[in-house]
């Protein structure tokens, strides 16, 4: 797990009884990456070291840069100037993917990003309104797939069970996806909740599982606009989170057939899209 946490000297103190004290602490890392598509730079984003093929790769579907797998030629771990393979281990060789699209394929210019994403936001770089909606190649709504509630409001548990680094440091997010009877099939975490996101997606787009037909989405914090649009993107019917949705991100679930769950906390959460696919023994209407 070398990379992904960093240890640092800290000061503690206890004001019930005055004691200062210095100590050891395990921090989450956190890291420039730099994306570079068939040569040119698109993005610089800070994430956690590690899983960072998975990492660009969901980015550039995110971005609507590539839609299958079989538009990425090439895609490897550098440090400028050697290259190497991240396998998940952390144990990386630089801060840089380089990527190579198949031929006929580029950038758009609008998407270059000249300038930092933080690890807090997956849409900066953005220059307007329409610049942030990507249209997906997948119905949502011709998938019929229903959950049980009982079973959604055990997933929270399973993901924390799961954060391996956030059980060290406490700083994390994670995304955690899901079958329909909540069977975990891959976990990610890192300092940004999209970051986290993008390698769940990245890892399903190499894998060839795209749509994600049938599945759930968990993430830890809030559901934000750039978190539904990556779901749909994906071909994911359910998103949830254990925290508020915005406005916005409500609104395009809405539009694109997503089912979005927000509050899942306890036993109890609030459907914001898509209740059709939620399967309650008992509604009580207020």
């Amino acid at each position: 797990m070398a990379g992904r946490t960093a240890r640092v000297r800290v000061t503690r103190v206890n004001v019930e009884d005055a004691g200062v004290s210095e100590r050891a602490d395990l921090l989450a890392a956190e890291e420039p990456l730099g994306i570079r598509v068939d040569g040119q730079a698109v993005s610089l984003t800070m994430r956690t070291p590690g899983d960072d093929i998975d990492l660009a790769a969901g980015f550039l579907l995110s971005e609507g840069i590539v839609a299958t797998a079989a538009d990425i030629v090439s895609i490897r771990l550098c440090d400028g100037q050697r290259c190497g393979h991240d396998h998940g281990t952390g144990d990386t060789t630089g801060n840089i993917v380089d990527v190579a699209l198949r031929p006929g394929l580029a950038v758009r210019a609008s998407l270059r990003r000249a300038f930092l994403t933080s690890s807090a936001c997956g849409v900066c770089g953005k220059t307007s309104v329409d610049d942030l909606h990507v249209p997906s190649r997948f119905d949502l709504s011709s998938d019929q797939v229903t959950v049980s509630a009982q079973m959604l409001a055990g997933l929270p548990d399973k993901l924390r069970d799961a954060q391996r680094i956030f059980e060290r440091t406490g700083g994390l997010h994670a995304a955690g996806l899901f079958s329909a009877a909540g069977e975990l099939l891959a976990v990610r975490e890192d300092v940004g909740r999209h970051n986290a996101v993008d390698k769940v997606i990245g890892w399903a787009l190499q894998a060839g599982l795209l749509p994600l037909t049938g599945t759930i989405l968990l993430v830890s914090g809030r559901a934000s606009f750039e978190l539904v649009q990556k779901a749909v993107l994906a071909g994911l019917p359910v998103l949830a989170a254990v925290s508020a949705p915005s406005s916005l991100a409500v609104r395009l679930a809405a539009d694109a057939g997503l089912t979005l769950v927000g509050f899942l906390r306890g036993r109890s959460m609030n459907v914001y899209a898509g209740v059709e696919r939620i399967s309650v023994l008992r509604c009580v209407p207020d």
